[in-house]
């Protein structure tokens, strides 16, 4: 049994890393508002610009004459994974989950003898896939700076990204990120960028039969709106996984204030047990010692 400075030790440091947690809830949640606001505020943009883009893509289909990017280089054998993490832990299994995903396709790929290159945006997932894969690192964004996401951050990335496509370094390009739905939910999302596919969508699937004339033509447009989209893709994964880290983190520190309460009250419990089996011995020694007299 622990002596009552052990317990009482026990029960102030306890307390100590449950004010913590509390405080760093605290934070994460103001800060997801923020976050969560900024995402959702993205995702009408971003759907609608690639419901356009879906059309242009469609109508130029896979003619010789419709850009690299939307059409590929031909061929399916060096793929590039964009993983996105956070830079920070104490969230949860939010880190962990994103890169769960990320091996899974790294794995499958390497089982049909495919090259696989890797960049890595924050360091804890760079932390865990260097471990693993550090011969397939390629590049690193380091976003410790950052404390806001910009679309600027994610047009750096994309210049990156399409610069190497460009020079042939890769055929296939995803980016791995988690897509925020709520504090308790973040879902650890695979999405294509290169070449570029885009979703469709029930209104878009009931307007396919209306034609459309474009100015200049279908081709020029997607090649200067292309780019855009790959950057588009990468700021919408980059919000979602912002307010994702906060969601996750304010959960995780939640859960661990919770369990600082419990342990708290089961130290208080077992120091006043052994609090008061102290004072019993002691009195039965004064007793037994008044009797032997």
């Amino acid at each position: 049994m622990a002596n009552l400075k052990d317990l009482k030790n026990r029960i102030s440091s306890v307390k100590s890393t449950r004010k913590i947690t509390k405080a760093m809830q605290m934070v994460a949640a103001a800060k997801l508002r923020r976050a969560q606001e900024a995402a959702e505020n993205a995702r009408p943009y971003a759907e609608q610009f690639a419901a356009v883009m879906s059309q242009l893509a469609k109508s130029v289909g896979d003619s010789d004459s419709a850009p690299r990017l939307l059409r590929g280089t031909g061929r399916e054998q060096t793929y590039l994974l964009v993983v996105m993490t956070a830079e920070k832990g104490l969230c949860g299994g939010f880190n962990t989950n994103i890169v769960k995903r990320a091996i899974q396709r790294i794995k499958s790929l390497q089982a049909d003898g495919k090259t696989v290159k890797i960049i890595t945006v924050g360091k804890k997932g760079r932390a865990v896939l260097r471990r693993a894969y550090g011969d397939l690192l390629i590049d690193h964004v380091d976003m410790t700076d950052v404390k806001r996401v910009g679309y600027g951050d994610a047009q750096e990335i994309a210049r990156d990204v399409l610069n190497r496509f460009d020079e042939g370094e890769f055929d296939v390009s995803y980016i791995y990120y988690g897509e925020f739905e709520n504090t308790m939910t973040q879902v650890p999302t695979e999405q294509q960028i290169i070449p570029a596919t885009f979703e469709t969508s029930e209104e878009e699937q009931k307007g396919a039969g209306t034609v459309y004339e474009y100015e200049p033509s279908e081709e020029a447009i997607l090649a200067d709106l292309l780019p855009r989209a790959v950057a588009t893709q990468i700021f919408a994964a980059l919000l979602e996984n912002a307010a994702s880290e906060q969601g996750a983190r304010m959960t995780a520190m939640d859960n661990a204030t919770r369990n600082a309460d419990d342990m708290v009250e089961d130290l208080n419990r077992e120091y006043n047990r052994t609090r008061q089996a102290v004072i019993t011995n002691e009195l039965i020694e004064i007793i037994s010692g008044a009797e032997a007299l």
